[in-house]
């Protein structure tokens, strides 16, 4: 028999969770972030250093690292996208947390991180390596990248599945192009090519970039496959000419725009139907959900109508901010390169969501069962205590809203060439609510592929 005593205390500790969203309970940081105030936002970083060893850590070493890659500190960056990955190869390897998740409130638990959450914590370590000219460490990253995509393959069970990714296969062709390694760069792109054309078009509607079709055939005639070079310039319907080598080297550029969705919830409201032999079935008309829960019976073998009380599931969703601008360009000696969308991780992560949802349903009905069981074991004890457990129980369902908010909404680049010596290249950045411009200066050096990455924040509130 439950003590009253012991379910007040559980009753008081469930009712401490607040009803905040993750984002809002961090509203100082992302503010300061979202209006580019970067090194407040990383000072706000620093001066909470219990998040480090808090149930967000993951989010806690994910943010320090994106603060750091903005800064231009790379290696330091490094350092905490590398802890936040080695977080996640140790949490996946336990398998009480997985346990833990199934039947505790989600808030209470560490946090794993989303599938595609772990995949950019690796991109931006190749990035890094990328602007630190160590090719080889970025493309370690890169294979990381790829064995945690054959990972996803076996974690879900629809056939049309995020289990491949086109801009990963496109950034190993990248650092192969750049390291010159032509061969391995054109089987990278071909892969990526195929990809986009029989998964991302369908899923995510977003198709091969220009620049990678382009990157193709350049690499297959450098590689020295003439054949693929024919085929796919017929494919493509472009007239592919050999150029020379430009005297400034290229510049690759990656426009990170806007930032990803927001997490909050959303809760199907369940009404009690009394059912025969002690059963309750817990009923949604909307959803068309029910499930039975079964209670101790009278003396006639019927649930007592006392026991009727409703309930709430809650789920996580997610919340789109719609970046402010939706085309770019870059400028140099007045010709312009639009920069191409090449990944939409704002697509992803609903996605990735939608795929779960079975599975976090089966975790919500779990944790309500659980909850109903200390009810029950109150009501027999304390009636009215019990029913004041039911509606703390009703109040304190909550979603888990914790997710990595600092990364782009979408991944858009482009290639070009440039003279030696000094270059001025500008990004135009254009959309509904108006325009903006931001000029670099590179020197080109004949045989150097140059990288560079900016990410417009600008984007719609989310709360």
């Amino acid at each position: 028999m439950v003590s009253s005593k012991t379910i007040l205390v559980f009753a008081a500790f469930i009712g401490l969770t607040s009803c905040a969203s993750f984002y809002q309970l961090n509203y100082e940081f992302n503010k300061n972030f979202e209006e580019g105030n970067i090194e407040q936002a990383a000072d706000i970083l620093d001066q909470n250093k219990r998040a480090a060893k808090s149930k967000t850590r993951f989010l806690y070493y994910a943010n320090q690292g994106v603060v750091e890659h903005l800064l231009g500190n790379y290696e330091e960056s490094n350092n905490w996208l590398e802890k936040a990955y080695l977080f996640g190869e140790d949490y996946h390897k336990n398998y009480l947390n997985f346990a833990a998740s199934y039947f505790l409130n989600p808030n209470l638990i560490v946090y794993p991180g989303e599938d595609h959450e772990h995949l950019m914590l690796l991109y931006y370590k190749a990035l890094n390596y990328l602007k630190l000219k160590n090719y080889e460490s970025a493309l370690i990253e890169c294979r990381r990248l790829n064995q945690r995509l054959y990972e996803l393959g076996d974690k879900y069970l629809s056939e049309n599945k995020y289990q491949k990714d086109a801009f990963i296969h496109n950034l190993m062709g990248i650092i192969y192009d750049a390291s010159g390694d032509y061969n391995n760069a054109f089987i990278a792109y071909r892969n990526s090519l195929e990809i986009y054309q029989k998964e991302f078009s369908e899923m995510f509607g977003l198709t091969a970039p220009d620049q990678l079709k382009k990157d193709l055939l350049r690499t297959a005639s450098l590689a020295g496959f003439p054949e693929e070079v024919d085929r796919y310039s017929e494919e493509f319907g472009m007239n592919y000419v050999p150029q020379p080598s430009p005297e400034g080297g290229e510049l690759v550029f990656f426009w990170h725009n806007g930032l990803v969705p927001v997490k909050d919830e959303w809760s199907i409201n369940f009404v009690a139907v009394k059912g025969s032999g002690g059963m309750i079935i817990f009923e949604n008309e909307e959803y068309g959900l029910n499930f039975p829960f079964f209670y101790d019976t009278d003396e006639d073998g019927n649930a007592s109508i006392t026991d009727l009380t409703g309930t709430r599931v809650a789920f996580p969703k997610y919340v789109e901010r719609e970046p402010f601008f939706q085309h770019a360009s870059l400028e140099i000696d007045n010709y312009y390169y639009p920069l191409e969308k090449a990944e939409d991780i704002n697509a992803i992560a609903f996605k990735t969501l939608k795929e779960r949802m079975l599975e976090e349903l089966g975790k919500g009905l779990l944790r309500v069962a659980l909850k109903k069981t200390v009810e029950k074991e109150v009501r027999k004890e304390n009636e009215t205590l019990g029913f004041l457990v039911g509606v703390m129980n009703f109040a304190s369902e909550q979603a888990d809203t914790r997710n990595w908010q600092t990364i782009p909404h979408s991944i858009h680049y482009t290639r070009v060439p440039l003279e030696k010596g000094e270059n001025q290249v500008t990004l135009h950045t254009d959309g509904s609510k108006g325009q903006n411009q931001q000029t670099f200066t590179f020197i080109g050096e004949k045989g150097e592929t140059q990288f560079q990455t900016f990410q417009s924040l600008e984007s719609n509130i989310a709360f």
